[in-house]
């Protein structure tokens, strides 16, 4: 099926950065570039094209860790739409659901307007919705919020005509295996799963057949070793959240978007071409 965009440029957060999807074989993974669904999906629609005798596709990631959904749509959004993107991914407002004050309506709201004045510019529009938090400690309080702003999305995505990625329904998501050590960011397999969810999503086939599989059965963790690495993540992960927000501080602050300008991608070249 021919891919007919040439210009895509993603919005986002930390999940479109692409924590934790490091580049293999490029150093520890703590210092590799990130790679993520988007840069996973780029990958394949320049794949496409070039098979259909097309150019490469052009891409920038303009997704910073740790943004708010009005940075988002206030910054990076209108850079993308400036350097004349035809596709644009906007995924956001997961910073701003953690907060205890936040509105799942107010916040679509601003998405709409968002997501209009980019189909306005003629872009086609993916979105995302939240991951289902269920079974995931801490946050399975947020859980109703996500699933209104879930609602939300789909009714936007019916209004203007953009497409959705259906996070929420990829069941393979609830294994662990899925998630990074912070249990806040996906692994690298969940990174690919979720650019599958994105062709699809896009009216594409996926390239991995069993996408929407689950991982096999793995070991059983016994009751006490789960409270012992539970602890340790809470003392890891959570503490330094809560210390920045009560701060007014971000893990992205001083950061600056991976890609900035739009740039070709060639399937051939090195793992790390996608980072500029």
């Amino acid at each position: 099926m021919r891919v007919g965009w040439a210009r895509y440029v993603a919005v986002g957060d930390s999940m479109t950065e692409g924590l934790w999807d490091p580049v293999p074989a490029a150093g520890p993974a703590e210092e590799a570039p990130l790679r993520g669904w988007a840069d996973r999906l780029a990958l394949a629609l320049s794949q496409r094209r070039l098979a259909d005798g097309e150019a490469h596709l052009e891409y920038a990631n303009l997704a910073v860790r740790g943004r708010l959904l009005g940075p988002i749509l206030a910054d990076q959004l209108p850079a993308a739409l400036e350097a004349g993107a035809d596709l644009v991914s906007v995924v956001g407002g997961g910073n701003d659901l953690l907060r205890p004050n936040a509105d799942p309506d107010r916040l679509a709201a601003r998405l709409e307007r968002a997501v209009r004045t980019a189909r306005d510019a003629g872009a086609d529009v993916l979105l995302a919705t939240g991951t289902d938090t269920r079974r995931a400690p801490l946050l399975a309080a947020i859980r109703p919020k996500v699933a209104v702003y879930n609602a939300h999305i789909w009714s936007i995505a019916r209004r203007t005509g953009a497409h959705v990625v259906d996070v929420w329904g990829l069941r393979a998501l609830q294994d662990w295996r899925m998630w990074a050590e912070d249990r806040i960011h996906l692994s690298s397999e969940g990174h690919h799963r979720v650019a599958q969810a994105a062709l699809v999503a896009l009216g594409l086939p996926p390239d991995d057949p069993q996408w929407t599989r689950p991982l096999p059965p793995g070991e059983r963790v016994r009751a006490r070793e789960q409270w012992r690495t539970d602890a340790a993540w809470v003392r890891r992960e959570v503490g330094p959240w809560a210390a920045r927000h009560l701060r007014g501080r971000s893990s992205g602050d001083g950061r600056a978007a991976k890609r900035p300008a739009l740039l070709p991608v060639d399937p051939g070249g090195p793992p790390e071409e996608l980072h500029g």
